[in-house]
This record gives C-alpha cells, sequence and structure tokens, in this order.
C-alpha cells in the first residue's frame, strides 16, 4: 500500500512564503501522479496542484503563479512552494497520489491520501 506523509505547515503572514513536503512509500506507477489538495473550514476539497513522475507540473487555474509543484524521486518526496499567501490560503492541505491529471489540472481520479497538514495564514 501507498503511505503518504505530509510535512511544513504551519503559521505565516500575508505575503509570506510555506514549502509543504510529501513523502511516499510503496510503489507508485510511473503513469500515476501525485498532487495536493486543500480543504478549508465550510469549503469542499479542491484540487491545487498536480506532477507526473516525469516531472511535468500542472496547477488549478486560481494557483497559476503563487505556487510551485515539484519533486525529488530520489527521496520518494514531492513539495509545493507556496508564496505570496493570504488569508484565504489557511485551510488543511492533502497530499495525493492518482491516476490522471484532470481538466481542472490537478492530480485526479486518487488512490491515496496523506492525512493533511495545517497550513494558517494570518
Amino acid at each position: 500500500d501507498v503511505q503518504l506523509v505530509e510535512s511544513g505547515g504551519g503559521s505565516a503572514q500575508s505575503g509570506g512564503s510555506l514549502r509543504l513536503s510529501c513523502t511516499h512509500s510503496g510503489y507508485i506507477s510511473s503513469r500515476q501522479c501525485m498532487g495536493w489538495y486543500r480543504q478549508a473550514p465550510g469549503k469542499a476539497r479542491e484540487g491545487i496542484a498536480g506532477i507526473r513522475r516525469n516531472g511535468e507540473p500542472y496547477y488549478a487555474s486560481s494557483e497559476k503563479g503563487r505556487f510551485t509543484i515539484t519533486q525529488d524521486n530520489a527521496k520518494n518526496t514531492i513539495y509545493l512552494q507556496m508564496n505570496r499567501l493570504t488569508p484565504e490560503d489557511t485551510a488543511m492541505y492533502y497530499c495525493a497520489a492518482g491516476t490522471r491529471i484532470s481538466v481542472g489540472d490537478y492530480c485526479d481520479d486518487t488512490t491515496a491520501w496523506g492525512q493533511g497538514t495545517q497550513v494558517t495564514v494570518s
């Protein structure tokens, strides 16, 4: 089974930056993708970015230019660099593995989830 463990969440001020990490164990096919979702209080979970195993990144339109998704295959880790944070970015952020990049440009048809890491921007 694939296990995903996020880290790097915390508190930040508006305009600041945070970098989230997600380390996975277990086999993830080269045809799969990994990505990041978030869920703000009272809102539905939304996909925000995905990355193919070859490193090709995808971003939901609302996050293009502020967020950067990368991966280090040697460390079995993906990252989400978040810049110019605003209070609207406050949410629980989840790492996921999936089977396809959606039309919304995030990793979809998820097969595994991390436990989440909280990001709070004030």
